[in-house]
């Protein structure tokens, strides 16, 4: 049986089940009452896994969780079609799908061959997590002003997989860059 967890417990970045879903904690804080015989309650700033919907819920401090059936394997990005993109398990060799909506806006920073984490949850696929810096090519960009390099000047770039990000004007077309997933911030060159 799966090991259950206090409310009072649950850090920020921790996973936890709560009526049978997967939940990411993202905000812990516990209000410990100055009244005798009050309570102690923990607001929990918490992501469904699922559906991915963020929301608050206070818990009292003794409410128990169980702990996810949730498991990360490396997978490699296949395709993408209407139904969904898919997935190589790079121990299994299976093929995963993941819906339009469980991928969000990842696409723009997969390219076919890219290796990332796969979210399992009672063994079928529920999300990625991408890495914190991607490789891409620049597809497209203006070419930059000579002399013009007064401060932290940047110009647009787009990218192979239509991300546009803002980079140093030394950068060219057809060169490999790196960018943060978290922010779509240039990272430097590749």
């Amino acid at each position: 049986m799966a090991a259950l967890i206090e409310a009072i417990t649950v850090k920020r970045k921790m996973y936890f089940e709560f009526e049978n879903t997967p939940y990411y904690c993202m905000e812990a804080e516990v209000s410990t009452p100055t009244a005798r015989g009050g309570q102690t309650l923990v607001r929990l700033k918490m992501r469904n896994l699922l559906t991915r919907a963020v929301f608050d819920k206070t818990f009292k401090a003794g409410d128990r969780f169980k702990e996810p059936d949730l498991e990360t394997v490396e997978a490699s990005y296949l395709y993408s079609d209407a139904d969904g993109s898919y997935f190589l398990d790079q121990e299994s060799f299976e093929t995963h799908a993941l819906s339009t909506q469980m991928m969000g806006d990842a696409l723009k920073f997969l390219v076919e061959g890219a290796v990332i984490q796969l979210h399992k949850f009672n063994g079928s696929p529920i999300g990625l997590q991408l890495p914190e810096k991607v490789e891409l090519t620049v597809a497209y960009t203006e070419p930059g002003a000579r002399g013009d390099t007064s401060g932290a000047v940047t110009k647009l770039a787009r990218l192979e997989t239509g991300l546009e990000i803002r980079a140093p004007l030394y950068i060219e077309e057809g060169e490999r860059v790196k960018v943060y997933t978290e922010t779509r911030e240039f990272a430097g060159r590749a």
